[in-house]
């Protein structure tokens, strides 16, 4: 019964994190690179005048093969088989952070809250990105896979985690580091050594998918230097790579976060198991000394595969750990009865998910919120009658009072039906190698929701320039378009020389219907000529 009521309770917690908050999206932030990438490898024939598609950047993960898979095993679209992905490692990653609770000796109740918490997400400023993903792509994917291989780690189940860590190595080889750093210290010590079996059988995997690849056709040189104007334009366009365009802004949040969980750290000392000691503590040190390493072989050496991987994303690690350690002493402060320590710890849980950075002003009601959740949290870990009740009811009520009264952002709604209709009518109406130009969109992210719903080719648009890290080539293929039809506000006479670019049609807003022209469609949002 006590099993069912758990499943139970990450379920919920599941549901409540996709409907209500942190959410998903589709098609708003990488999606749109991988989504019209894996419908290219399906079918060649799919925006083969696209840029974008040249140089798919999912040959070192099988990503793109377990997606197509099962998207041909389904008879589903790569929107649901990823979402369906993405659902099912979301709740791994809350099963996860629930055994690395109990593994301290709190109750099941207990868990599930420092579960729920967490689950409320947190933005990782700086390195950009996020510790529950709203899009499937496949950080998204591998990283609630690392929370659960954490959490069986933490009870002696380390081939299972071997298991689940080496397929999150599948899905995204740079994100699993930090996990496999720390559990090499660990068997190390231990003198265990067999949870790397089954990442020695995913390296061969995925080295053979590697090479048998489809669609490349840049090659990736791994030990090259960036030149200066590759990281000049990387600078520009993928700011997150460089550690000297935001410490100022970022590095004392995380110094504080460090500090604050080796302090909660030392307050569990004898709680924590041997094993999960070494990720408590490691995983932590990793994300901090990625910043010196990333300096030192980015900005110093200037090795060109820093972008492509990202160290500093362990950062990541930082923030989630500070969270999950903060709240299980806060939880064992408030069955203890000391309330004030109960709720200053707490309250740093609650405000890593309600301010992005912890060190940065709060909004009054912002305040009031944290204090709120704080407090209530603290009564509800008390041991009475309904402290079980108690601690469901303040778990669920933070997904909706963030959104609301705390007006935490959750993401843009990009989706129109405006938008919808363009793109139906592009795919039932357009030759299917036209090229599209969204001529006055400037940085806005539409376009790349036309192109995977239209599968029309985009001259150039803002979010497909996040490839700057990646090859050179088509790096600065994207800079010299955009320079040409989109760097610059929007001018009617330019558009007798989008033409000779290979644009077919261009889209623009009706204040720039042009005088004389009939569309060939146009709606309340959008106009489209033919060139």
């Amino acid at each position: 019964m006590k099993r069912l009521a758990v499943a139970a309770g990450i379920v919920l917690l599941t549901a409540l994190t996709w409907f209500e908050f942190p959410g998903h999206t589709w098609l708003v932030q990488d999606t749109q690179i991988y989504a019209p990438i894996l419908e290219h490898l399906r079918d060649p024939s799919v925006l083969r005048r696209d840029m974008l598609v040249d140089s798919p950047q999912v040959s070192f993960t099988l990503y793109d093969e377990i997606a197509r898979g099962l998207r041909g095993a389904t008879g589903s679209g790569f929107r649901e088989v990823l979402e369906g992905q993405q659902a099912v490692t979301r709740a791994l990653g809350i099963w996860g952070l629930y055994l690395m609770a109990t593994a301290l000796g709190l109750s099941a109740s207990a868990s599930l809250l420092v579960a729920g918490i967490i689950s409320l997400g947190a933005t990782i400023g700086g390195p950009a990105v996020l510790s529950f993903e709203i899009e499937p792509d496949p950080r998204g994917l591998a990283v609630p896979l690392l929370f659960l291989a954490v959490g069986l780690v933490a009870h002696g189940w380390d081939f299972a985690a071997g298991v689940t860590a080496a397929v999150a190595f599948l899905l995204h080889p740079p994100t699993v580091y930090p996990f496999w750093a720390v559990y090499l210290c660990l068997a190390l010590w231990r003198h265990r050594m067999t949870a790397f079996v089954p990442l020695l059988c995913a390296g061969i995997v995925l080295w053979i998918a590697a090479r048998q690849q489809e669609g490349i056709t840049g090659v990736q040189v791994l030990f090259s230097r960036l030149s200066p104007g590759i990281e000049s334009l990387q600078r520009m366009r993928a700011p997150y790579s460089w550690i000297s365009e935001w410490w100022r802004d970022w590095l004392p949040h995380y110094l504080v976060l460090y500090a604050a969980s080796l302090l909660a750290c030392l307050r569990l000392r004898r709680r924590v198991p041997h094993d999960l000691r070494f990720f408590l503590l490691g995983l932590p040190l990793v994300g901090m000394l990625s910043v010196p390493v990333s300096w030192l072989l980015l900005e110093r050496i200037k090795w060109a595969l820093m972008p492509q991987f990202q160290p500093m994303r362990a950062l990541l690690f930082v923030t989630v750990i500070a969270q999950f350690s903060a709240g299980a002493v806060g939880i064992l402060a408030a069955q203890s009865r000391r309330y004030l320590e109960a709720v200053a710890w707490l309250a740093l849980v609650y405000l890593i998910p309600v301010n992005a950075n912890v060190i940065g002003m709060l909004s009054w009601r912002r305040a009031l919120l944290v204090a709120m959740l704080a407090g209530a949290a603290c009564l509800a870990a008390r041991e009475f009658r309904w402290n079980v009740l108690a601690m469901a009811g303040v778990s669920v009520a933070a997904f909706f009072l963030l959104p609301t009264f705390g007006a935490v952002p959750t993401y843009p709604r990009l989706h129109t039906p405006e938008l919808a209709q363009l793109s139906a009518w592009a795919r039932a109406s357009t030759a299917r190698d036209a090229v599209f130009l969204f001529a006055d969109a400037g940085k806005h992210l539409e376009p790349g929701i036309f192109r995977t719903d239209a599968e029309r080719a985009i001259y150039v648009d803002w979010k497909g320039g996040g490839q700057v890290n990646y090859l050179a080539g088509p790096a600065l293929e994207w800079w010299s378009r955009w320079q040409k039809v989109l760097a610059k506000p929007y001018e009617p006479n330019a558009v007798v020389d989008y033409r000779f670019l290979g644009v077919d049609y261009i889209v623009l807003s009706p204040r720039h219907r042009l005088a004389g022209r009939t569309p060939a469609f146009e709606n309340s949002r959008y106009v489209a000529y033919v060139l």
